[in-house]
């Protein structure tokens, strides 16, 4: 299609990366106070684990968010993984969840202790942690406040540390999938190609911040424009010294590169894959980004690029 002197072309592609898992340790200690410090070795390289922890943290626990405190990123707390692979969010939350679940079991025993207490018969599946209190799922009148089960039981503080792993018999993939589609425009005299837009659509079972998460896919959609279009590492063969080792001379999209992108959650449920059905979103963000442009650029042009990054010189042969 021309649109003026620039060709318009369309083009898609599919990604998948396989949701990982590791063993992770999760430390929670709650106060009488109804505040909690949720501790784990992980990292935050600035996906949102913080964040993330915090949330999940304040809904296991039935707290406020302002009543949580992460502690992360030193060896001397419980053991991590290394942050990467899309496995983290998935990976620490599942293990906040078995911690919180000890925390409540605790926080249950001492509740029964109690006189006339409404949980004498009930078992830890039986009861939830919300709004400061421990209530009854079946019926919610059935409530006991944590500052009063913990005073009760003259206990100041409540520390569980729990390890939590992942099992996996291999009799089931477990992946997260997009699809990617790309528009670009091409100047039919100087051969620019312009990114003008991306549709990104993710399924990666359950979405625990949607602003975090978008803002993951986005950054990936930014770097695979930078595969497609700008990213090449020249060698000098004489010497066989990388010749553009700095950012001054390796080129990667800026402002002006990027225009529109926008991400859209698919709904997924996996109630396989771990209890809450979190699948990561770090990688699936630039698989395929490139091959939609592309494809994109192909449908333009005529010209079919395998060799990356898409230059002026490839588009003229």
């Amino acid at each position: 299609m021309r649109d003026g002197s620039e060709l318009v072309g369309w083009g898609m592609a599919s990604g998948v990366w396989e949701a990982l898992q590791m063993p992770i340790a999760v430390r929670i200690a709650l106060s009488a106070n109804g505040h909690a410090e949720v501790s784990c070795a992980t990292s935050d390289i600035g996906t949102g684990t913080y964040t993330i922890m915090a949330q999940v943290a304040a809904d296991m626990l039935g707290l406020p968010l302002e009543n949580i405190s992460i502690k992360l990123g030193d060896s001397t707390l419980p053991q991590s993984p290394v942050e990467g692979g899309s496995w983290i969010a998935a990976s620490v939350s599942n293990g906040i969840a078995t911690t919180s679940s000890a925390v409540r079991s605790e926080l249950l025993r001492l509740a029964k202790q109690m006189p006339n207490s409404p949980f004498a018969d009930a078992g830890p599946d039986d009861v939830a942690l919300a709004d400061g209190k421990l209530v009854g799922k079946r019926d919610a009148s059935r409530e006991i406040s944590i500052a009063d089960a913990m005073r009760y039981g003259a206990v100041d503080r409540i520390e569980q540390q729990k390890a939590t792993t992942f099992a996996d018999d291999g009799s089931r993939a477990h992946n997260t999938h997009s699809a990617i589609f790309a528009e670009v425009k091409v100047d039919e005299q100087l051969g620019v190609i312009r990114v003008t837009r991306v549709v990104n659509a993710v399924a990666a079972g359950r979405i625990l911040n949607t602003k975090t998460a978008s803002s993951q896919i986005m950054g990936g959609v930014v770097w695979g424009i930078g595969m497609a279009l700008h990213e090449e590492t020249l060698i000098d063969h004489n010497f066989g010294r990388i010749m553009n080792a700095n950012i001054a001379e390796y080129h990667v999209p800026v402002n002006a590169d990027v225009r529109d992108i926008k991400v859209i959650f698919v709904d997924e449920v996996d109630d396989s894959i771990n209890p809450l059905g979190i699948k990561g979103v770090g990688e699936i963000g630039i698989v395929g980004v490139a091959a939609a442009i592309a494809n994109a650029v192909y449908h333009a042009t005529g010209k079919r690029v395998r060799d990356l990054p898409i230059t002026l010189d490839k588009l003229q042969r």
